[in-house]
């Protein structure tokens, strides 16, 4: 596990079994920011979200998400889900906060210093549950609806098993009529499973490095 500089100054990590990053070497802030701030988070128009993410990782789509809240003052309940969490030694060391500000790597570290399977405050406008289970068999009927799903588990060629019918279905099952789904990946055989399991999928310009990413809109149940 190596930590590596991507093109704006912020870290991702390097997985040399997986041959894999954690995000785009063209920029792990500029990607999370455009994929799940600014397509996801601030697309929709909940005033009270919450959000669900696939693949806790880092915490820089957390860390990001915490920070739109306190600017917007949009009151925000995130839920993240992480089968392999990373350790002190390596988020300790992770860039993210101090790129952005002296109060973002307060946030961080607040972030990351808060108990697993716990509801926590991190911020006047922002809690935080970290799950450390597996989507797979974990049973998301406990939690509530969501308005809004980062999936950002690793890319279907690294990761297969996270991007199934069944897990799209599970998903959307979760999501609250309206939601809006984000992820990076932009292959259509994800982009149809998702229509499939119940959302309005578009193909939306991808961050830097990237042609596509997709978006989707969970449609209303039939009556």
């Amino acid at each position: 596990m190596q930590i590596i500089n991507t093109s704006d100054g912020s870290h991702t990590i390097y997985l040399p079994e997986m041959n894999e990053q954690y995000h785009s070497l063209n920029g792990a802030i500029t990607e999370s920011n455009y994929v799940y701030i600014d397509n996801g988070y601030n697309f929709h128009p909940c005033k009270i979200p919450k959000v669900f993410e696939v693949g806790f990782g880092t915490g820089l789509n957390c860390l990001l998400t915490a920070l739109q809240a306190e600017k917007d003052k949009r009151p925000t309940f995130y839920i993240s889900i992480e089968k392999y969490p990373l350790e002190k030694n390596i988020t300790s060391r992770l860039n993210f906060g101090i790129l952005i500000s002296v109060e973002a790597q307060h946030i961080f570290e607040k972030i990351h210093d808060c108990k697993w399977n716990k509801v926590e405050p991190i911020s006047k406008n922002f809690s935080l549950l970290k799950i450390k289970g597996d989507l797979i068999d974990y049973n998301l009927t406990q939690i509530e609806h969501c308005d809004v799903i980062y999936f950002d588990a690793f890319g279907p060629d690294k990761q297969p098993e996270m991007w199934t019918p069944l897990i799209f279905n599970k998903i959307s099952s979760l999501t609250s009529a309206g939601g809006v789904l984000v992820t990076y990946s932009a292959k259509g055989d994800v982009r149809r499973a998702l229509a499939a399991s119940g959302f309005e999928m578009a193909r939306l310009p991808g961050p830097p490095g990237k042609i596509h990413m997709l978006r989707g809109i969970k449609k209303e149940a039939k009556i």
